[in-house]
């Protein structure tokens, strides 16, 4: 599965394909045929130019890298966070629990952080995505830097 998503910072337009074994595909068709939709003709035409479009891609990499590259410093003296073989947000391990914590963080420093256990389903009395949060880093660097900042004061 891949789509507009990730690849062009666009999760609303939904654009997306699916490709693998045709068994695989022939049971997805059918499940296709009850839930889904067809899409507007300007979410299409907005479709095509980002798929026809690596430039764009590029250059969300790098600000990515950069993002990255500004924020895991300021933050791995307080936590063990370490950089993602890819994606755009970070997924640290808090020493605490992260329901709360992501309280605390909005409630102190004005940080809007996803807690972990709300990524993940308890499997065998264990919830894997406990105890961490997801630091996206889809705003611009100033404000990427600001949010890591205000969360190391409270680390």
């Amino acid at each position: 599965m891949h789509s507009l998503s990730k690849r062009s910072n666009a999760p609303g337009l939904r654009s997306g394909f699916v490709a693998g074994d045709a068994t695989l595909i022939e049971k997805f068709f059918q499940y296709r045929t009850y839930h889904g939709s067809a899409m507007p003709l300007h979410v299409q035409q907005a479709s095509i130019a980002a798929w026809g479009d690596e430039q764009h891609v590029e250059n969300n990499r790098r600000l990515y890298r950069e993002k990255f590259s500004a924020v895991v410093p300021i933050l791995e003296s307080k936590i063990a966070v370490s950089l993602p073989p890819a994606g755009f947000y970070l997924w640290p391990e808090i020493g605490t629990d992260d329901l709360t914590f992501c309280q605390r963080a909005l409630a102190e420093e004005n940080v809007k952080l996803l807690p972990g256990q709300f990524l993940a389903r308890e499997i065998s009395g264990t919830n894997p995505g406990a105890g961490r949060v997801r630091l996206a880093l889809v705003e611009n660097i100033a404000d990427c830097i600001e949010g890591a900042e205000r969360l190391a004061a409270i680390l």
